[in-house]
């Protein structure tokens, strides 16, 4: 990898630490005379196109006066934001390395400052044009995102699983229950709002500011931004947010801080408890398709099946109390 950075990025040689973590990519932190840099090797695809609608709304982005940075492409010596490894096929990226921290687990106090970054990269997403045609569909789109995934390979998964996953019966009948039910209601969202979204905004992929953690400093991980519903950004968010110790207060800090710059419709906010599920879905059938393409192993899947089944418990248990408390807080930010 030292040899890679070296002719890619000759001005950026150095040594290389390999970042744990992460399901879709590798990364690799860059030292060099006090210079950082982050090298990014994407692994679960390898589609020129996707990375370049990525870099290429990055790089719109990094134009923006925002109050939080996102990592923007390090161009190669021949003018590229990224290479392709002879060996693999595989495409890398670098970007200059950014100073924060990860938020702490059951941490709260940066939640309103999300909420409020997340608003204001939706208003500019919402007016950026990158130019190109992205490749990712509308997460409601799930038959054309997840090819391998026909109804009859989850029906048999689910309902007849094999040696791997004979320990999750009720599990993927849960899971099963929840697809077929979600599989009926993806017709009704095609009329609501759509724009450009991150489509993947969670804990793990923002930075918080190192000498204020209550800061939320930097967004991270372009590689899902599509076209989609407005409101699926802020569905995928608060399914993300069920189960902590304080997960009340976690989900009113995130409205309080979104409906500062976003208003929602009656039809976005209705349709968030189906959009929620759905991204719950489409987790299951991401890792599905990994599992089925060979890309991970058996453990993967049993382990993120065991993991959604308790997600639709606590989803089924606090969607109406999302939708109370984005309700009172959008109804707030208007009085205000």
């Amino acid at each position: 990898m030292e040899t890679i950075v070296s002719q890619a990025w000759p001005e950026w040689s150095g040594t290389l630490q390999k970042r744990s973590g992460g399901w879709n990519n590798t990364t690799y932190f860059v030292e060099n005379n006090g210079k950082r840099a982050v090298l990014r090797i994407y692994d679960t695809h390898k589609d020129r196109n996707k990375i370049e609608f990525e870099h290429a709304v990055l790089e719109q982005l990094g134009t923006r006066a925002l109050p939080f940075k996102v990592p923007v492409p390090i161009l190669t010596t021949t003018g590229e934001t990224m290479i392709q490894l002879r060996e693999s096929g595989k495409f890398a990226c670098l970007f200059r390395y950014i100073d924060g921290d990860s938020p702490v687990e059951e941490e709260v106090s940066y939640l309103e400052s999300f909420g409020e970054v997340t608003g204001i990269l939706s208003e500019v997403l919402s007016v950026i044009d990158p130019g190109l045609t992205p490749v990712y569909r509308p997460y409601y789109e799930l038959w054309t995102s997840y090819p391998l995934c026909s109804g009859e390979v989850i029906r048999e998964l689910c309902l007849n699983p094999p040696e791997p996953f004979k320990d999750l019966g009720a599990e993927l009948v849960m899971l099963y229950r929840a697809y077929r039910n979600i599989t009926g209601s993806l017709n009704e969202l095609e009329g609501l709002p759509h724009q450009l979204v991150h489509g993947d905004l969670n804990a793990s992929n923002l930075l918080v500011n190192i000498e204020d953690p209550g800061q939320v400093s930097t967004l991270l991980d372009f590689e899902f931004c599509t076209y989609d519903l407005r409101v699926m950004e802020l569905a995928v968010i608060l399914s993300g947010l069920l189960g902590h110790a304080e997960e009340k207060k976690m989900i009113r800090e995130f409205c309080r801080g979104f409906s500062r710059s976003i208003r929602l419709t009656p039809a976005e906010i209705n349709a968030i408890p189906v959009l929620m599920l759905l991204r719950k879905i489409d987790v299951f059938l991401h890792f599905v398709t990994r599992y089925l393409e060979g890309t991970d192993e058996s453990r993967v899947l049993h382990e993120q099946t065991k993991r959604l089944s308790v997600d639709l418990v606590q989803l089924s248990a606090g969607t109406a109390e999302i939708l109370v408390i984005l309700q009172e807080e959008q109804g707030s930010a208007c009085r205000l």
